[in-house]
């Protein structure tokens, strides 16, 4: 036993692949056979993944879930962010130019209202809970909006850590409610071509969020969605912290 041990610890980023592999097949007969198809597998796997990671967390008294556990160390390595934004970038070379020409003016006035609706609504949020300040308020805005945007918000004004990791959290909520969501929705909201899936992705923004909703919806869809909701981040990480946080410090002047 030892000697497994040993062996799935020394590899560690092939170890995460083969569990994750196993949670996946296992989400995938879950779906099929008790909801018939209704709920995708995607979907169950990250409930799976969610509810793993608090019990490790409990196990362990650790910050990062599964990876607390030397055995699952490699986790750590494959959800990071070298491995999520190479994978992002991978998605490009999927991409047919002339369907992103077809979403026109339609994909960028998404990107525009996908990034000023959340912060409204994190805004809010922060105002309901007792922030007044222009920089908490900023920032937390800018986490709805992704939680990339929120701490890049934050080091610009200089909010607080416990802010930003406000900010962290209402962005990864969100992209946890994208994830699951999508595949529930997508039929009702005719998620189902190129052209909706970047709209949807210039809407809803989280990179993470989108890529796994639409993996789980129809996986052709994946690189359209996660091609808008890259700008999106990118747009976010522009104007929160100046023209967004410029009208909220005008806002909590008066």
């Amino acid at each position: 036993m030892s000697t497994i041990t040993h062996a799935l610890i020394a590899n560690g980023l092939l170890t995460a692949f083969a569990f994750v592999g196993v949670i996946m097949w296992f989400s995938n007969a879950v779906s099929k056979y008790l909801t018939f198809g209704r709920i995708h597998g995607s979907a169950i796997g990250i409930l799976i993944g969610l509810a793993l990671a608090l019990w490790a967390g409990l196990v362990t008294g650790g910050q990062k879930g599964l990876a607390d556990l030397p055995v699952l160390a490699g986790i750590g390595l494959m959800g990071g962010a070298m491995l999520r934004d190479f994978a992002i970038v991978a998605t490009a070379f999927e991409v047919d130019v002339g369907q992103v020409r077809r979403a026109g003016v339609i994909g960028a006035v998404a990107i525009g209202l996908g990034t000023v609706l959340p912060f409204l609504v994190g805004v809010g949020a922060a105002f309901a809970f007792g922030y007044r300040d222009a920089v908490s308020l900023t920032t937390i805005g800018a986490g709805a909006i992704t939680y990339i945007v929120g701490p890049v918000t934050g080091a610009a004004l200089g909010a607080t850590s416990a802010v930003m990791a406000l900010s962290i959290a209402t962005g990864v909520l969100k992209a946890i409610l994208v994830m699951i969501g999508t595949p529930l929705v997508a039929n009702l909201i005719g998620l189902n071509n190129p052209r909706s899936a970047m709209v949807f992705g210039g809407l809803m923004g989280t990179v993470s969020g989108v890529s796994g909703g639409l993996a789980a919806t129809d996986r052709r869809l994946v690189p359209y969605g996660s091609l808008t909701a890259t700008f999106h981040t990118g747009v976010g990480c522009l104007v929160a912290p100046s023209i967004l946080y410029l009208v909220v410090r005008a806002a909590t002047a008066g």
